[in-house]
């Protein structure tokens, strides 16, 4: 009996790119004969027709499910659901737009099927057609969280990736709320193998990454990994404690011995500003966290399911 393998392809607004999608991921899947195949198509609120495009799909290949989110949660939860919902022995996340080769899919199988790898994971070696000052920020984050995380993560690793089923039930047996999919993977642990592949465009429309949105998704991992800022604010608070003891005494002392006025308006003020900001920044710091915290005590569901392949 062959082993199934689960495409789930997490899509919001993707239906320019879809049918060219779905076209070459088929091609790719009619070559590999030793396994059968599932497309589990996750739309995530769209307010285009991606939801229609699929259902397409469906009617012309019944190896097509879908499952239709009541509004838009994010790419974690339709990964999340995508996951819940694969029922393959082997599951591949991807993304809709092509950017994720699959040409890979057949050398990633090879190197998973027998048993010595756990996943088979992908990463950009270049970052051409990237806006240069997304890419550096890039750089920079991933050797911040690796400096702050236990949890190595891989720079340029991409959502694509083949996995066992063993794995795929570890991920998913994780139900926190504030999900950074590329640290539960590395979380989780199980051997993974890393291909590196050129960078290629989207096949269709824009991305829907934008810079603020992706440095929202940085500080999102950070804190999913590592308390490492908490003992940064700590550490300011402290350095600032003895500075301003010092400067004390030294004041103290200087009007002792020379009767020197308290002068210095202006940096005074200076002083002030910056103690304030650090402050502030420490207390930022803390409330992310206790955001976090709150969000994951109210155990509101991840994804809220409008519709699946099922009810039509």
């Amino acid at each position: 009996m062959k082993k199934l393998l689960s495409i789930v392809v997490p899509c919001f607004n993707e239906e320019p790119a879809l049918k060219s999608f779905y076209e070459v991921v088929d091609k790719v899947s009619r070559e590999m004969l030793e396994l059968d195949f599932e497309f589990v198509f996750v739309d995530d609120g769209s307010r285009d027709g991606t939801l229609k495009e699929i259902e397409k799909l469906r009617e012309g290949d019944k190896r097509v499910k879908f499952v239709s989110f009541s509004r838009n949660f994010g790419k974690e939860a339709a990964l999340l659901a995508g996951l819940d919902y694969a029922n393959g022995d082997y599951v591949a996340t991807m993304d809709a737009d092509l950017q994720d080769p699959p040409a890979l899919l057949p050398e990633m199988y090879e190197a998973i099927k027998d048993g010595e790898y756990d996943c088979v994971a992908t990463r950009r070696v270049t970052r051409e057609g990237e806006p240069p000052i997304r890419s550096f920020f890039a750089r920079i984050f991933y050797r911040l969280i690796n400096k702050m995380s236990k949890i190595e993560m891989v720079d340029g690793a991409r959502d694509y990736r083949l996995m066992t089923r063993q794995m795929v039930d570890a991920i998913i047996s994780m139900r926190e709320y504030n999900r950074y999919s590329k640290g539960l993977f590395s979380f989780v642990g199980f051997k993974t193998k890393w291909i590196e592949f050129q960078n290629v465009q989207r096949v269709a429309g824009e991305t829907h990454w934008s810079f603020w949105k992706l440095f929202v998704y940085a500080i999102d991992g950070i804190c999913a990994f590592s308390t490492v800022p908490l003992v940064i604010a700590a550490v300011l608070g402290l350095i600032f404690c003895m500075l301003a003891f010092i400067l004390i005494v030294v004041i103290i002392v200087k009007t002792l011995l020379y009767g020197d006025p308290v002068g210095g308006w202006p940096s005074t003020i200076c002083v002030i500003l910056m103690v304030g900001g650090i402050q502030l920044l420490a207390l930022g710091i803390i409330g992310e966290y206790l955001a976090k915290t709150y969000l994951e005590t109210k155990h509101r569901p991840i994804y809220i399911i409008k519709s699946t392949e099922k009810d039509k």
